[in-house]
């Protein structure tokens, strides 16, 4: 029985960070013995906010780091299919049949757009950014993908991805498998500045590739209980960014109950939980900075580990345009023109040598 498929991805704008791993990674890599995996570096997406010339000059290099730590979190080439999203033409295609499915008013109903727009500091929305989830939906569609692993932000664009799913079978016949989403256990992990998510344009960011001393200093700069102002003031754990992240990655939980406790009863301060936190965080990483370490000392594997997956992912590209090509009838109008024309031809060639 063959194995069911999982698309998902990221865009290429840099080093992961701990967000990215909680929010969708830690799933991928879990999950790559019992799905067949395509793993999408999707560098057409950042020209959406990031257009300019001098951005996609800045692609390679983040592609080499976003794989770098793809590999250093234990995803597998061997096992799992990494390729470059532009690479792969007929992606812009199914991009433009989709279209065709969708409305502007139901594009215009997804929230993470706006705020996408807000946080490329836009006035007016460009059409590639209001189109960003149908060029998704066939990033997702493209390996007919049957599950698809993403962070809470992404959950409105895999809706309607299954709608366009639907709605394609529908018209044409069953081509796409109607994907389901994979949030993660984490599907928002809140930023070192306690006020939004993880990211880094927003400078809030602890990242997978952090040395020790730079997760430390971070962490000592995290935002705690904004009453507490000293270490005998009963403190505030629930929603406080220190406790959530000692919840997620210290794996010691009789040490986070008894931190947590104390700090109830105003009997630590913020300089040991911190401090207590910075050792579990770097306990955590210390494994995925030296797999990352390692590969970045195999000249050229990154980009033959790309290479060789975008290779695979156009074999599989060309396979499923064959079905949506057959599918809508589209193959058939090209068949008929090119038939027709070769038959004149060579009537006019035989005439021709019989002249």
């Amino acid at each position: 029985m063959e194995r069911k498929r999982i698309l998902t991805g990221d865009r290429p704008t840099g080093r992961l960070h701990l967000g990215h791993y909680v929010g969708s990674i830690a799933n991928r890599v879990k999950l790559q013995d019992s799905y067949e995996c395509f793993f999408i570096i999707a560098d057409v997406h950042t020209l959406t906010t990031r257009p300019e010339k001098q951005d996609i000059e800045q692609i390679p290099e983040h592609v080499r780091e976003m794989t770098l730590d793809y590999l250093a979190c234990g995803i597998d080439p061997e096992r799992s299919v990494i390729y470059l999203q532009s690479a792969v033409a007929e992606v812009y295609e199914l991009t433009l049949y989709f279209e065709m499915l969708t409305t502007v008013p139901r594009l215009q109903r997804i929230p993470s757009l706006k705020d996408m727009l807000q946080s490329a500091h836009l006035s007016e929305m460009p059409l590639g950014l209001l189109g960003y989830p149908v060029l998704q939906a066939a990033d997702i569609l493209m390996p007919r993908a049957h599950l698809v692993p993403v962070g809470k932000d992404n959950e409105a664009h895999v809706e309607l991805t299954r709608e366009i799913a639907r709605r394609f079978n529908y018209l044409y016949g069953e081509v796409f498998p109607v994907p389901d989403v994979m949030v993660g256990d984490v599907p928002t992990l809140v930023g070192t500045d306690g006020e939004a998510k993880m990211s880094k344009s927003l400078g809030n960011a602890i990242l997978l590739s952090d040395d020790a001393a730079t997760v430390r200093k971070k962490v000592f700069g995290m935002y705690t209980d904004p009453k507490r102002i000293s270490a005998d003031v009963p403190g505030t754990v629930e929603g406080n960014p220190v406790f959530v992240y000692h919840e997620i990655f210290n794996p010691n939980k009789s040490e986070v109950e008894e931190l947590a406790s104390r700090y109830r009863a105003g009997k630590v301060g913020d300089v040991e939980v911190k401090e207590r936190l910075a050792a579990a965080l770097n306990a955590f990483l210390d494994p995925i900075r030296e797999r990352r370490h390692a590969f970045e000392e195999r000249s050229g594997y990154v980009d033959e580990v790309v290479y060789e997956g975008t290779l695979a992912m156009r074999e599989e590209a060309r396979k499923t345009m064959a079905m949506v090509r057959s599918a809508m009838g589209v193959a058939a109008i090209w068949n008929r023109i090119s038939r027709k024309a070769e038959q004149v031809r060579k009537k006019r060639e035989k005439a021709a040598s019989e002249s």
